[in-house]
């Protein structure tokens, strides 16, 4: 982990961007806090983030049922971001759909996708097992990871924080950058401007450029490859878009217009919910960020435990109880040592075993409900806050939008 305060950049000199979102399609609960939000707040020290609602993504699934829903939960979910930690002054904070160049992106992007990469991406299989109950032979469907390419792209996302069964949506997003830069990026006079480009890196360093291309293109290697990216970041001589050209033509492909993201892999959060299984909207056992502490009080109480366990005077093992699942996210080191001995050896009750983790859940969300409220309290905050993110997110989409328009040609009016 690198320090807080120190952002990364790239190859452009501007600070490297991360982009990530989240569908609106309920109150959000303690296993988006510790498997993305907490990833969210650390990022926001070391990139260039943007975090956005993804609403028409909600429309992919849910396009069925009662759509007031995506609204209500996109102001709450925001609310909820802010209070976790996300800050609007490190971070851009925006609705998908208030910014229509992730549409145009999209269908333009998705001229070039062909049929059989979005059939084998393996969650659209698997979505449909899933949710046999909905129909899903939809366009929309089919066509998301396209639209999830887009919203990457568009702000030429260097790093994507996903869990590991979203690797394949960034690899995909990789193809689909990779393949519009081949076809367009190739201008006229392309491979004669490159050539140009290479003597400004003087007359070692054209030398040294030529030899590690023929490595890469001729052997594959990347050690070459890596080498000779180094040497056209560290140039002054060229300018921003020669040096894009370059490393286009490094890998015998065009100039760079899409940026390819690489994915940042993400501790995925397998909280158990109220009924010992992984918490859920779908399972109606979440703990939400602001729920009320009677209720969560109450509902941890009740909270299935070792079955081993039926008299008070029973031995427990708490591998085998949903509740240390959360005792190893919230206890200490103390804690949980008088949970393991005390539930082993019966010299606790489960009632016992769960009071200092009410207590720190509740200590949790408190200050989380104290952060959400003056937003709760006085909602033009939170637009404001979204409309300034909003207009940053289209001046940087309409920057990428123009490049792209430009090198297919759309720019003739």
């Amino acid at each position: 982990m690198l320090q807080a305060g120190v952002i990364l950049i790239n190859r452009t000199g501007q600070p490297e961007r991360v982009v990530s979102g989240m569908r609106p399609t309920g109150r959000l609960h303690l296993g988006h806090y510790h498997g993305v939000l907490k990833n969210w707040i650390e990022l926001q020290y070391e990139y260039d983030c943007f975090f956005f609602v993804a609403d028409w993504h909600a429309l992919t699934t849910h396009y069925e049922d009662d759509l007031s829903i995506i609204g209500e939960s996109t102001w709450e979910m925001v609310i909820d971001w802010l209070a976790a930690g996300v800050e609007p002054g490190r971070a851009t904070l925006f609705i998908q759909s208030r910014v229509p160049e992730h549409a145009e992106l999209h269908v333009l992007l998705s001229m070039i996708t062909p049929l059989s990469w979005l059939e084998r991406v393996p969650s659209f299989k698997d979505q449909q097992e899933k949710l046999k109950e909905r129909d899903l032979a939809t366009h929309g469907f089919l066509g998301y990871p396209v639209l999830q390419s887009a919203d990457i792209l568009i702000y030429k996302a260097k790093r994507v924080p996903v869990g590991d069964d979203q690797v394949p949506h960034v690899e995909l997003t990789r193809e689909v950058a990779r393949r519009f830069n081949y076809l367009f990026g190739r201008d006229p006079g392309y491979v004669q401007k490159a050539e140009e480009a290479i003597k400004k890196l003087g007359k070692k360093g054209a030398k040294r450029y030529r030899e590690m291309q023929s490595a890469y293109l001729e052997r594959g290697d990347q050690e070459a490859l890596e080498k000779a990216r180094a040497l056209l970041e560290e140039n002054q001589n060229i300018a921003i878009m020669e040096k894009e050209r370059l490393f286009g033509y490094l890998e015998g492909g065009g100039r760079i217009i899409l940026e390819e993201p690489e994915a940042i892999l993400t501790h995925a959060s397998k909280l158990p919910g109220l009924d010992g299984e992984k918490m859920s909207k779908s399972y109606d056992n979440i703990i939400a960020l602001r729920d009320e502490p009677e209720r969560v009080a109450q509902g941890l109480r009740v909270m299935p435990t070792d079955p081993a366990r039926k008299r008070r005077h029973d031995p427990g093992d708490p591998e085998k109880c949903p509740v240390w699942a959360l005792h190893k996210v919230y206890s200490t080191d103390e804690t949980k040592q008088w949970v393991q001995e005390g539930c082993r050896s019966a010299d606790i009750g489960c009632v016992d075993c769960k009071q200092p983790l009410i207590e720190a859940i509740l200590a949790e969300q408190k200050l989380i409900q104290e952060r959400a409220a003056p937003y709760a309290e006085d909602p033009t905050l939170v637009r404001n806050i979204i409309a300034d993110g909003c207009e940053r997110a289209r001046e940087i989409a309409g920057e990428t939008l123009d490049e792209v328009r430009r090198s297919m040609g759309l720019e003739y009016y």
